[in-house]
């Protein structure tokens, strides 16, 4: 796949995303009355959540065939990452929640759930939502930003790209980010893209890895914990960088293959 393939992949993710964010901003009613309400379950909000994961398979599928397409899930079985990556991703998101929640005081808010095993449905409809996203972000998207730049850049600049993907939610009710500011989204979201680069690589382009890191974003058990937690991501992006700044700051080390390793012709 060529680097401008990338022209495709936005196309589409734009296309679908900010099409459908036009229609229900030019036709609320008639297709509120057809779909229902925005929600997490409105299928029209599923296909602009999905439509960066859909354009990212496509492109596999244009470029590579159903072989190809083989290869670029098996990047499912790439599970190997440092420990303190694992940790971070298992232990230091909620605790980056956590304390930008009591920050804003809601970290003694009680339990979002009840009866509380009415929280399992929502874990899985989350799993299956956002982290699909992953797979035209970091399947994609990133391995050919890397081919022209070094990883710190492709952070920024594919970080920047998702945060402006994300814009028409801000102004269609019934999203959760309409009752966020998206400047401190959009650089939480650059944050995240970099922090995610540098796990990505470091994982070998592990798609697995890329989508969990996603789900726990996006886990609806942590407090809400805005705009403190943005500002611990940043920090934590900081420190990520300076940390592998060699990684970061030069060709060494990234991942450029968009099928499983050492499979791409």
């Amino acid at each position: 796949m060529k680097v401008s393939a990338l022209g495709s992949f936005l196309a589409i993710s734009f296309g679908l995303t900010w099409g459908i964010a036009l229609l229900l901003l030019l036709f609320p009613e008639q297709l509120i009355s057809i779909f229902g309400e925005v929600s997490y379950t409105n299928p029209l909000y599923i296909i602009a959540v999905y439509a960066p994961g859909m354009a990212g398979v496509f492109l596999v599928l244009r470029y590579y065939g159903f072989k190809g397409l083989g290869s670029f899930l098996r990047r499912f079985t790439l599970v190997k990452a440092s420990f303190s990556w694992w940790f971070f991703i298992l232990f230091g998101i909620p605790v980056i929640y956590y304390v930008g929640a009591l920050f804003t005081g809601s970290f003694y808010d009680p339990f979002p759930f009840d009866p509380w095993y009415s929280v399992l449905p929502a874990l899985l409809f989350m799993f299956v939502l956002g982290p699909v996203e992953e797979f035209g972000w970091r399947g994609v998207a990133l391995p050919l930003l890397q081919r022209r730049f070094v990883p710190l850049w492709s952070a920024i600049l594919l970080g920047a790209v998702w945060g402006i993907w994300h814009l028409p939610s801000f102004f269609i009710g019934g999203t959760p980010h309409s009752e966020w500011a998206f400047f401190a989204f959009f650089i939480g979201v650059i944050a995240l893209s970099v922090i995610m680069t540098a796990l990505f690589n470091s994982s070998r382009g592990s798609l697995i890895i890329a989508v969990l890191f996603h789900f726990q974003i996006n886990n609806p058990i942590w407090p809400d914990g805005k705009p403190w937690d943005v500002v611990l991501f940043l920090i934590t992006a900081v420190l990520v960088v300076i940390f592998n700044r060699k990684k970061m700051l030069t060709h060494e080390d990234r991942v450029t293959e968009v099928l499983m390793p050492g499979e791409e012709e």
